[in-house]
């Protein structure tokens, strides 16, 4: 499929699996989960499964969502810097503090 075929979807339309690429074009993963407050329609973010592990990708660094592929505005190196599954988040980095309480308030604190 090339990127003329894709066809730009919302959010609650984004399956598992998709692939994931870095703003320069470099695959970084794939969705796991798709994060929103359901009774505000908001769209949080995206769990997405690399080779270093689950990363959280915060909604603003999310540029477009198509059929086949999720583009982000941060690039790789950025990507492998994002904050990890719960439990082992790291508290450095501009987005630590909001990010961790919103890890806790999705998985319960786990």
């Amino acid at each position: 499929m090339t990127t003329e075929d894709e066809h730009q979807i919302g959010y609650q339309a984004l399956s598992r699996g998709v692939p994931v690429y870095a703003a320069d074009g470099t695959p970084v993963g794939r969705v796991d989960r798709v994060l929103d407050n359901a009774r505000e329609h908001i769209f949080d973010g995206i769990v997405i499964a690399t080779e270093a592990g689950k990363r959280f990708v915060d909604a603003p660094e999310v540029v477009r969502i198509t059929n086949a592929r999720v583009t982000l505005s941060i690039d790789a190196a950025e990507v492998a810097r994002l904050p990890v599954q719960p439990g082992t988040i790291s508290s450095t980095g501009a987005h630590a503090g909001r990010i961790g309480r919103r890890w806790r308030r999705w998985f319960g604190g786990r």
